[in-house]
């Protein structure tokens, strides 16, 4: 049904909203019989022309849903354009039968695909995926009093209200509060927030071929000086230290005890004096 509809909404919001408006407003409103009618029309027998004036009476209830939610900052135009999307899917599902008007069965339906799109892109980043968060966001705004941060009460009363935690309340203020930050810096120079740019303290340089070859001399030079300060321990502390900490299978204090024949104390401080000569032979 959406091509048929097509050439309609080519109308589109996403040109001049304000002449679109005219142009939807200027579509007759459908009498509860006439709207029956079509709606019988494309319910039974799939009529495409029913369904088409279905849509065009009704575009303008979707701008005035969609004015409802302009305190998200994102253009009116691609909001009606969503709810128009909602209101196809709504008259394409209509049952004239259920005894209600398309308009308040379709209000579900357009809402639901405004508030797709608003979570989709108030924010770079995601911050409402649950049911919980997703009755927040749309909600929270409203429920305030202030523009300041809710109190103790106050955040209680929310949560009773749209029956969620008092935590998950908490958490959306704090993320309805919080800003994007540009990647980069910008070119502001005058703007104080451009050093704190995630791009300056963010930089991935694990394929950088200086700081890779860097890695390798210093890994190369480290396992150079470790041979050589193992050189110098006497054969019992170097066995000690090479099956204590260098072997795949690593030996107990008890296991190298019976091995000498010597306490584990006497392992314990064996060792710990082998690690003593290994720092001072590699600078440590």
């Amino acid at each position: 049904m959406s091509r048929e509809l097509q050439p309609v909404l080519a109308l589109s919001p996403g040109g001049n909203i304000n002449a679109y408006i005219q142009a939807v407003n200027a579509f007759p409103m459908l009498s509860a019989e006439r709207e029956r009618d079509l709606a019988e029309a494309l319910y039974y027998r799939d009529d495409l022309a029913a369904a088409r004036e279905l849509v065009l009476a009704h575009l303008r209830f979707v701008v005035h849903i969609a004015r409802s939610y302009s305190g998200y900052g994102l253009p009116l135009a691609d909001l009606v354009q969503e709810g128009n999307v909602g209101l196809m899917k709504a008259v394409r599902r209509f049952d004239p039968e259920k005894g209600v008007r398309l308009v308040s069965f379709a209000v579900h339906w357009i809402k639901a695909e405004m508030h797709e799109y608003i979570l989709r892109n108030w924010r770079i980043v995601k911050i409402a995926t649950t049911k919980a968060q997703r009755k927040l966001f749309f909600n929270l705004r409203s429920a305030k009093k202030s523009l300041g941060w809710l109190n103790n009460d106050e955040a209680a009363a929310v949560a009773r209200d749209l029956g969620v935690d008092v935590a998950e309340v908490r958490r959306m203020e704090g993320r309805l509060s919080a800003a994007d930050v540009a990647f980069d810096a910008g070119t502001d120079e005058e703007d104080e927030t451009a050093r704190f740019a995630p791009v300056h303290y963010l930089e991935d340089r694990r394929f950088d071929p200086e700081r890779a070859l860097e890695d390798s001399d210093w890994e190369a030079a480290s396992h150079e000086r470790l041979e050589h300060a193992l050189a110098g321990l006497d054969e019992r502390s170097r066995e000690i230290v090479q099956r204590r900490w260098l072997d795949e299978d690593k030996a107990t204090l008890h296991e190298l005890a019976a091995r000498f024949g010597v306490s584990a104390e006497r392992i314990r401080q064996l060792e710990q004096g082998a690690f003593r000569k290994l720092r001072a032979a590699m600078g440590a």
